[in-house]
């Protein structure tokens, strides 16, 4: 029976992303009646599933940290063309769509996904135990990127409004990919213990060793899949994320005439968008908290937010020389004070290498808070 289940579940999570991807080519572009709205979100919601399940496949594969690696890069570099081709249409929303959406997947990252996870580690478990080196060090390259692409604008003088010049924005984009690739550098070559899930030992919980398996289990590792099957899942998991971003963006339509509906602000729109195409990596690393797997949910957390701005402000750089309108990279003085703070509560979590429930409810709502902003400026 279970190895039925197994066979279905397979299957299941093997037809959803190409199924997306085939609905996908037919409602792109186009308006969409409520019925087929109704049928695109439950498509969108299985090709979720199923990403988060063929990048579990990879990442037994692989190991961490590049299961988690793979996830958030490939989300984010759909993510990056989404944002482009959007801003290649114009609109109002254009010369600032690259600052909301990066700034929306910052806050849902660093605050809404880190606070969930640390919160269920801490019902579970107690304490949500992690690596200060591999958590710091990720924090620390986040508000070094989010500050030279979404703070310093708001402060420089060559041009008029929150924007850099030709030369900063090159600057800002050159900075950018080279923090990021030497993160990446870092995380998988360099001090690659530093972001293994940690062993809580005999308690020592700073300092125990990394594990790679199922962290504070019962000794239980299952076989990793085959060479084959983990290239299956790529494909299938390219094909996934395709179908839940391009699916995002078609109902899109009909969630920004949902929010003009009740009165709400247009910035919502984007915040929505933001939390269904971060849904695969929320899904992922909420069940790795639930398996004391802490290390691994802020690497998912932590890299997305990297991700998101290290790839993001030099695909719009480039895209800016031959798009006509301003690139408005700067934040508002109330998303200033959001962003200084999060980067200092979340120093003072992850400096210790564990965290208490209290932690997660303070990042849970600065999360609350910026949703809340959102809805009312």
């Amino acid at each position: 029976m279970a190895e039925r289940l197994r066979s279905l579940a397979r299957r299941w999570t093997g037809a959803t992303p190409v199924l997306a991807v085939v609905l996908l080519a037919f409602v792109w572009g186009r308006s969409l009646p409520v019925p087929v709205v109704a049928v695109t979100s439950v498509v969108l919601a299985g090709a979720v599933l199923s990403a988060v399940h063929h990048a579990e496949v990879i990442a037994h594969r692989v190991g961490e940290p590049f299961g988690s690696l793979v996830l958030a890069v490939a989300v984010t570099v759909i993510e990056v063309a989404l944002i482009v081709t959007l801003m290649a249409e114009g609109g109002a929303k254009g010369p600032v769509l690259a600052r909301d959406t990066v700034f929306a997947a910052v806050m849902i990252t660093c605050n809404g996904i880190v606070g969930l996870c640390l919160t269920l580690a801490a019902l579970r478990h107690r304490l949500a135990v992690f690596q200060s080196e591999g958590a710091g060090s990720a924090l620390a390259t986040v508000g070094t990127l989010a500050t030279l692409s979404l703070v310093l604008p708001r402060f420089t003088t060559s041009r008029r409004g929150p924007q850099f010049s030709s030369s900063q924005l090159v600057f800002a984009a050159v900075a950018s990919l080279a923090l990021y690739g030497l993160f990446v550098t870092t995380q998988t070559i360099r001090h690659r213990e530093f972001f293994l899930p940690v062993s809580r030992g005999d308690g020592a919980f700073g300092g125990g060793e990394a594990g790679g398996g199922e962290a504070g289990g019962d000794g239980g590792h299952p076989e990793p899949p085959s060479r084959r099957r983990a290239w299956t899942s790529l494909l299938l998991l390219a094909c996934a994320l395709v179908g839940v971003v391009g699916l995002a963006k078609s109902v899109s339509h009909a969630i920004e005439s949902g929010v003009t509906s009740v009165g709400l602000p247009h910035a919502v729109v984007g915040v929505i968008i933001a939390l269904l195409v971060l849904l695969p990596e929320s899904i992922a690393a909420t069940r790795a908290a639930r398996r004391d797997q802490v290390q691994t949910s802020l690497n998912l957390a932590l890299g997305s937010a990297m991700a998101s701005i290290g790839l993001t402000v030099p695909a719009v750089a480039v895209a800016s020389f031959w798009m006509s309108g301003p690139l408005v990279l700067g934040l508002g003085p109330t998303h200033m004070v959001l962003l200084a703070l999060t980067l200092v509560v979340g120093t003072l979590t992850v400096v210790p290498g564990r965290a208490t429930l209290l932690q997660g409810g303070v990042h849970l709502v600065l999360f609350a808070a910026y949703l809340e902003l959102a809805v009312t400026p």
